[in-house]
């Protein structure tokens, strides 16, 4: 199949069957999503989900995080991957946009870029579903199942495959193709033993045509021993 046939098919699977696929993060304004992000790195959303509330009780907005402490925030999100540093990344993240941006997200990806703990992913994230920007964030789902539908091609680093997509993508589908990818390798394209019997796309998946064409390779050898 024709790379502009898997991209063509892979729209039109999920521009049906799941047209506005949103974050499982929990959230109620840009604070919020921007806090959830920057905390969910290497972690699951599940997890995330249960620190928040609490955390978002505590502090409501911008201001009163930036008012708090390192100590006092990690005591809140402990349960957290990597809760030292991601505890200092919000509070110097609060302290930037009070100092530089007056309590107000940025909504452009370079100057999301320079809040602490904000890296291009993060910064397309809140681009695209706060801002409803067409950009489109990579992470390991993403940068794995796009590989195995042929979406990507030899592109080793998670920019290579985020400018890949964004070329081949129109552009109106981009907000939400990151959500379509993350799912779709959350639940069915799960790194260790992708689940290609419950798979709707096998019929245009790289990665399953290569295993299938293994599969009668290794067939046709047995038969001949």
């Amino acid at each position: 199949m024709l790379r502009k046939d898997r991209f063509k098919a892979f729209v039109e699977y999920f521009s049906t069957h799941q047209p506005e696929a949103q974050t499982e993060l929990h959230f109620g304004n840009a604070y919020e999503l921007l806090v959830a992000v920057i905390l969910s790195a290497q972690c699951t959303d599940k997890r995330i989900n249960m620190v928040t509330p609490a955390l978002f009780d505590r502090f409501p907005d911008v201001w009163s995080l930036a008012a708090s402490t390192v100590d006092e925030v990690f005591g809140y999100i402990r349960s957290v991957s990597y809760p030292n540093n991601k505890a200092k990344h919000l509070i110097g993240m609060a302290k930037m946009l009070v100092k530089d941006f007056n309590g107000v997200i940025p909504s452009t990806i370079d100057e999301l870029q320079k809040l602490p703990g904000v890296g291009r992913k993060t910064a397309n994230v809140i681009a695209s579903i706060i801002f409803e920007k067409p950009a489109l964030a990579v992470d390991t789902h993403v940068f794995r199942v796009s590989k195995r539908l042929g979406l990507a091609v030899n592109a080793k680093t998670p920019l290579a495959v985020e400018n890949q997509l964004v070329e081949h993508l129109p552009q109106d589908t981009l907000r939400f193709a990151h959500h379509w990818l993350i799912l779709h390798g959350r639940y069915i394209c799960v790194a260790r033993k992708p689940k290609c019997a419950e798979c709707p796309l096998t019929h245009f998946c790289k990665y399953y045509e290569s295993t299938k064409r293994k599969e009668k390779i290794s067939i046709i050898d047995n038969k001949e021993l």
